[in-house]
């Protein structure tokens, strides 16, 4: 009993204590750094705050790319990876609210984006339930990939001249730009839900169709297979 305890403490540590696991609780203790540079709010403290996002988010790519090239992906990891990157876009965006650079409709754009998140997430357990697959919808890696972005033109804030050459000079507001981007990636969040909605429901109804036919039904002791059921079938 004591060395099967042993063995079950040793391997959670194992499972939490690598490479990967490492980079992504470095990005959760960069976040004060991130906070602490926007605190100061001179253009030169927003652009090392932006340095110190932009090392977060790529750590962000490499702690998923390494546990699968190590072959260590865990459930700490699991857990931690999105809660690493929630909390340092929701504390950024609060932090930046209370500094009056965005409006708190932004925020909630955000937390509604959150929500859709976990709508998403019960749809796919409940289709898990009922034997059915849903395939992941488009959408959900655009509307990172363009939060990530609203949150790095925000956190830089101010009126940058950007040079085209061959084009001229362009004056571009950080800020305005980021809660642009900002409302878009929530606009593509709901609508890809939507679709995991339309989704969820055709797969649904496709078993119970093969179910009210018969074909769902085991057969002989010979032939037992039961097909795969896909989202979207006819």
């Amino acid at each position: 009993m004591t060395a099967s305890k042993q063995q079950r403490r040793r391997s959670l540590r194992d499972d939490a204590i690598n490479v990967p696991n490492a980079l992504t609780m470095m990005r959760i203790v960069l976040i004060p750094v991130v906070l602490w540079q926007l605190g100061n709010g001179t253009p030169r403290a927003n652009f090392w705050a932006a340095i110190v996002y932009v090392i977060c988010t790529v750590t962000d790519f490499f702690d998923g790319f390494l546990a699968r090239r190590l072959g260590v992906v865990s459930i700490v990891g699991q857990f931690l990876d999105p809660l690493a990157d929630k909390l340092l876009v929701m504390s950024t965006l609060v932090f930046m609210s209370f500094q009056g650079r965005l409006p708190w409709l932004a925020v909630v754009a955000v937390i509604i984006t959150e929500a859709r998140e976990l709508s998403v997430t019960s749809l796919r357990v409940i289709a898990m339930g009922e034997g059915v697959s849903m395939p992941a919808a488009q959408g959900g890696k655009e509307k990172a990939a363009l939060q990530m972005l609203s949150v790095l033109f925000l956190i830089l804030h101010h009126r940058y001249d950007i040079i085209y050459y061959g084009f001229g000079r362009m004056s571009c507001d950080m800020n305005a730009a980021g809660i642009g981007l900002l409302y878009l990636s929530t606009l593509i969040s709901l609508l890809s839900g939507a679709d995991y909605v339309r989704l969820f429901h055709d797969a649904v109804e496709a078993k119970e169709r093969r179910l009210a036919e018969g074909i769902d039904t085991p057969g002989p002791a010979t032939n037992t297979t039961t097909p795969t059921t896909t989202a979207g079938s006819p």
